[in-house]
């Protein structure tokens, strides 16, 4: 055979080895050596660690630790975030934005203006306005509106900044989820936690920097690319914990494996795994390490931190937790307990807010006071247990839904049942702790509640003020991916801090 035909087998059999190893996943070796990913951590951690300085944002070598705590660029004026996502949008106007005007007119027909040229997933004809049946008081010393449906909430405003001036481009919910917490209304982006862990990287050594958790009995609806990478390494994903059962899947030893069986196996594993980094080089492959690491110190650590019988049991009753369920109020208790063993970024997705009013189950009357009463006292429990732990002033609560609701009645179908429908016009979110300035209200709507009157807010500013009160320049936050420096407030720089929010 010619040498030159003997190069070019060299050379296929090269890329066919370099594209084999970029195809090897940690499922794959889940699904084919049958050990649990604890188990497969355990001979990466059979050599002491250095500890890691912090380095600044950004600055990587390719041996370097991903989640290596850096330096923000920037003075930040939070560590941390806690984000409170209402899966399917509650009803402002139930909640923050009183409008007397609206209960005035209840049952009118709605005016023209509200209906030319508009798009409604499930309004049909002519709807009419629909005020809201709950009364409203002002609270604290800011004197802000809240709803006789958040007693609890009332008593911690002064600690908050309201906006209620926020709008989106998308009335959908998973694609409108999506922008809120990707850039981008499409699958593909990287999220927000990604983002945070990926430009600061972890605390805690011992612990996953960004945890998610699900509250309501299903995912949300952009599923679970709220919390993925996308083009960002995937040591930067979010990591899923349970409240019931074991709080990680897989990330326990398997059954019927000895010490020895376990550690030849662990051995040669740590093996391939170095030798298949040096030989091509994939910053997937150090991930892949890190991660098993990562997973074996997380047997120790996530079931320590997981375990809410060690909180006093005033504690457990102010948030209303109880050990051993799944609930939002567990989960309120569980992140505290996450952000001040060093987690970084912290989801709790409570689904069951999509109060369309086509029956019972989601209706304002019957259902919507339910789901309140589920999350108002561990929401202001969260708030006072931080601030009493001196964790508030630098840990960045952000309360929101992915869009706002009609100020008319749904009534799809001939329902008699009251609901409203999405609204990507304008709805309230809020934001605590971290920088940001308490007792405010910024922007405003007209006075039926149906478009921004004052302060517009868009979804790109809601990012840029997160990454800015984190200690970064959001336009300047990028990562390389088909040609373009990726951000996550998207390519067109429109988006902007919203320095009225800032203490």
């Amino acid at each position: 055979m010619k040498s030159r035909d003997l190069r070019s087998n060299f050379d296929d059999a090269l890329d066919f080895r370099h594209l084999y190893a970029r195809t090897i996943t940690r499922r794959h070796f889940l699904k084919n050596c049958q050990a649990g990913l604890g188990a497969l951590a355990l001979a990466a951690l059979l050599e002491q660690e250095h500890a890691v300085a912090e380095t600044p944002a950004g600055a990587r070598s390719p041996g370097d630790h991903p989640l290596a705590p850096r330096k923000p660029p920037l003075p930040a004026r939070a560590r941390r975030v806690i984000y409170l996502h209402m899966a399917g949008s509650p009803p402002q106007h139930e909640l923050f934005d009183y409008k007397p005007k609206l209960v005035e007119l209840h049952m009118k027909p709605c005016p023209e203006e509200f209906l030319k040229n508009q798009r409604f997933p499930f309004i049909k004809g002519h709807p009419k306005l629909l005020g809201t049946p709950y009364k409203f008081q002002q609270h604290g010393r800011s004197g802000a509106w809240v709803s006789e449906l958040l007693p609890r909430f009332s008593e911690v405003v002064d600690d908050v900044a309201f906006v209620k001036s926020m709008v989106t481009d998308q009335f959908n919910h998973a694609p409108a989820q999506l922008f809120i917490f990707t850039g981008s209304p499409r699958f593909g982006g990287a999220s927000m936690g990604s983002w945070v862990t990926y430009g600061l990287g972890a605390e805690s050594q011992d612990l996953p920097a960004f945890v998610v958790m699900i509250s309501g009995g299903t995912d949300p609806d952009g599923g679970k690319s709220l919390w993925g990478t996308s083009f960002l390494p995937s040591i930067f994903q979010g990591v899923q914990c349970r409240t019931t059962g074991d709080p990680i899947l897989y990330a326990n030893n398997p059954a019927g494996m000895d010490s020895q069986v376990r550690r030849r196996s662990l051995d040669a594993l740590k093996r391939l795994n170095g030798f298949e980094l040096k030989q091509f080089g994939d910053p997937e492959t150090l991930t892949r390490i890190n991660q098993y690491e990562l997973a074996y110190r997380m047997q120790v650590s996530v079931p320590e931190v997981m375990d809410i019988s060690r909180e006093p049991k005033n504690i457990l009753e102010m948030y209303g937790a109880a050990p051993g369920q799944g609930s939002f109020a567990n989960n309120c208790l569980l992140a505290r307990r996450l952000v001040e063993r060093g987690v970084r970024f912290v989801q709790l997705f409570d689904w069951g807010w999509d109060c369309h009013g086509t029956g019972q189950g989601d209706d304002i009357i019957t259902h919507l006071p339910k789901k309140c009463k589920e999350v108002d006292g561990p929401i202001a429990a969260l708030l006072k247990d931080l601030k009493q732990r001196g964790l508030l002033e630098d840990t960045l609560v952000i309360w929101s839904g992915e869009f706002g609701r009609t100020s008319m009645n749904e009534a799809r179908g001939g329902s008699t049942f009251l609901g409203r429908d999405h609204h990507p016009h304008c709805f309230t979110i809020w934001l605590a702790g971290g920088g940001v300035k308490g007792g405010l209200t910024f922007g405003e709507t007209d006075e039926l509640g149906y478009f921004i009157a004052s302060g517009q807010m868009s979804v790109g500013d809601l990012q840029a003020t997160i990454l800015h009160l984190l200690g970064f320049d959001p336009q300047k936050l990028t990562y390389p991916y088909q040609g373009l420096e990726q951000r996550l407030i998207g390519p067109t720089g429109e988006a902007r801090v919203q320095r009225e929010l800032l203490a």
